[in-house]
C-alpha cells in the first residue's frame, strides 16, 4: 500500500523517495530526513473503504454474487524526526504499508474458496539518517511488523444438506529493514533510492471445524487426524525497490515520479504444514509488479499547497486460473489529489484522496468436487481511501 495518512498520499506516493518535505520521510526515506531544518512529528488518520463486488457468470456450487466484499477499515499513522544536528536525524514511523481485509455474504457462488479473509499488519520503524556530503546523504532502520491472518471459509459436505465451516486465526511478528540514499544534484534536483526489505511471518493456529458431525467428510478428516489439527503458514511480506525523483519547475511548482519492483513472486510461494506433517510450498504463481507513479505540486498561495498524482500498477497474476478471490488484483490506476494548509509557520493540516481502480480481475477456478468451479469477473473492484493529517514543527 502506498496510502498512509500522509499529505504525499495527494500525489499517490509519488516521488516519496526524494521528497523529503516532512516527518514522514522518516519510513519514505530516512535519508531525506536529512533536508529537515527542525525537529517535525506528523500525524494522521486514514480511512479505507473497498467496493468490491463479484459477477458471477457461472458456478457448479450456486449462490450469489456476494455482495460489496468490502467493509471500512482505519488506519492511523504516526512520524517523528529528532533533529540531532544539521547533518544527523533520529525518525521513528508507526503504522501499516500493507493488509487488505475482504468479507463476502454467506452463501455467495464461491463460498468454498472463502467467505472472508483478512491480512493485517502494525509496523514499528526506528531510523537514522546522515548526511555525508553537501549531495548526498544515507539512512536506514529496522522494521518491527505484527502481522494477523484470519479466515472464514464454508466447508462442502456433499450430500448433507448443511455447509460445514473452518475458522483460522493466526499472528506472529516479523522484523526486516529499510535502507536509503538521497542525491541533491541542485537546489531544484533531487533523487532517492529506498528497499524496503522482505519480512517473513510464520502463522500458526488450529483448524477449527464447525458442522461436520455426522458427516462422511468429518469422519474422513477425524480418520486423517486432520480434524482441528494445526496449520502452519510461512508467508513473505514482499520486498520493494524504489527510485523517486522531485524537481522544482518554479518556487510554486515541482514534478515528483517513482518507480518501483515489488517482489510477489515471492508472496506467491506459501510454505504450509499440516498436523507437523512435512512441510509443502504451494505456489500461487504470483509474478513480480512493477509501478509508476507521477504527481505535481503546486503553492497556489502562500498558506495554500495543491496535490495531484497518478499511479499504475502491474498485475501480480497473469491468468484468471491463477486469480483467486481472496486477492482479486488486476492491473491497478491509482488517482489522488490533496490540499495542505500551513496553518502558521509551525502547524500546518491537510487531507487527501485516492482512487485505487484494481481491475476487473477475471476469476475462472476449478477446485474439484469440494470447491466446484468459479468463473466470473469483479466488474466493481476499487478502493476509496482518505486521510486527515497534521504536521507540527518545533
Amino acid at each position: 500500500m502506498y496510502e498512509q495518512a500522509t499529505p504525499d498520499m495527494g500525489v499517490g506516493g509519488a516521488g516519496r523517495q526524494a521528497a523529503g518535505m516532512d516527518a514522514s520521510t522518516a519510513g519514505g526515506n530516512p535519508a531525506a530526513m536529512t533536508r529537515l531544518d527542525r525537529s517535525q512529528m506528523q500525524a494522521g488518520f486514514m480511512g479505507i473503504y473497498p467496493d468490491i463486488k463479484f459477477d458471477v457468470e457461472s458456478s457448479t456450487c450456486g449462490g450469489n454474487d456476494g455482495g460489496n466484499a468490502g467493509y471500512f477499515s482505519p488506519v492511523p499513522t504516526l512520524y517523528y524526526v529528532h533533529s540531532v544536528s544539521p547533518d544527523l536525524k533520529l525518525g521513528l514511523g508507526v503504522g501499516s504499508y500493507f493488509g487488505l481485509g475482504l468479507s463476502y455474504s454467506n452463501e455467495w457462488a464461491g463460498k468454498y474458496y472463502v467467505q472472508s479473509a483478512s491480512f493485517t499488519t502494525a509496523a514499528v520503524n526506528p531510523t537514522i539518517g546522515y548526511k555525508i556530503a553537501p549531495w548526498l546523504s544515507i539512512g536506514g532502520g529496522v522494521n518491527v511488523v505484527q502481522g494477523k491472518l484470519s479466515e472464514r471459509v464454508a466447508v462442502n459436505t456433499l450430500l448433507e444438506p448443511d455447509d460445514g465451516r473452518l475458522k483460522y486465526d493466526a499472528s506472529d511478528v516479523g522484523y526486516g529493514y529499510n535502507l536509503g540514499v538521497l542525491f541533491e544534484l541542485s537546489p531544484q534536483t533531487r533523487v532517492g533510492v529506498t528497499y524496503l526489505s522482505q519480512v517473513n511471518l510464520e502463522f500458526k493456529d488450529d483448524l477449527r471445524f464447525k458442522n461436520l458431525d455426522g458427516t462422511l467428510l468429518g469422519a474422513a478428516l477425524n480418520a486423517s487426524g486432520l480434524l482441528d489439527s494445526q496449520l502452519k503458514i510461512n508467508a513473505n511480506i514482499p520486498a520493494q525497490l524504489s527510485i523517486g525523483a522531485y524537481q522544482a519547475l518554479t518556487d510554486k511548482l515541482a514534478l515528483v515520479g517513482t518507480v518501483n519492483w515489488q517482489n510477489w513472486s515471492k508472496f506467491g510461494e506459501l510454505e504450509i504444514a499440516v498436523a507437523d506433517s512435512n512441510t509443502v510450498t504451494a505456489d500461487l504463481n504470483y509474478r513480480d509488479t512493477y509501478h509508476v507513479g507521477i504527481g505535481a505540486y503546486f503553492r497556489v498561495a502562500d498558506p495554500w499547497l495543491l496535490m495531484v498524482g497518478f499511479g499504475y500498477d502491474t498485475s501480480p497474476t497473469s491468468s484468471s486460473s491463477d486469480r483467486s478471490p481472496i486477492l482479486p488484483l488486476g492491473a491497478q490506476f491509482r488517482y489522488a489529489a490533496g490540499v495542505q494548509y500551513d496553518w502558521n509557520r509551525d502547524f500546518s493540516v491537510g487531507v487527501a484522496y485516492t482512487l485505487l481502480d484494481s481491475g476487473s480481475a477475471k476469476v475462472n477456478r476449478s477446485g474439484g468436487p469440494l470447491k466446484g468451479d468459479l468463473e466470473g469477473e469483479y466488474d466493481t473492484n476499487f478502493i476509496h481511501a482518505f486521510n486527515v493529517n497534521f504536521l507540527y514543527r518545533f
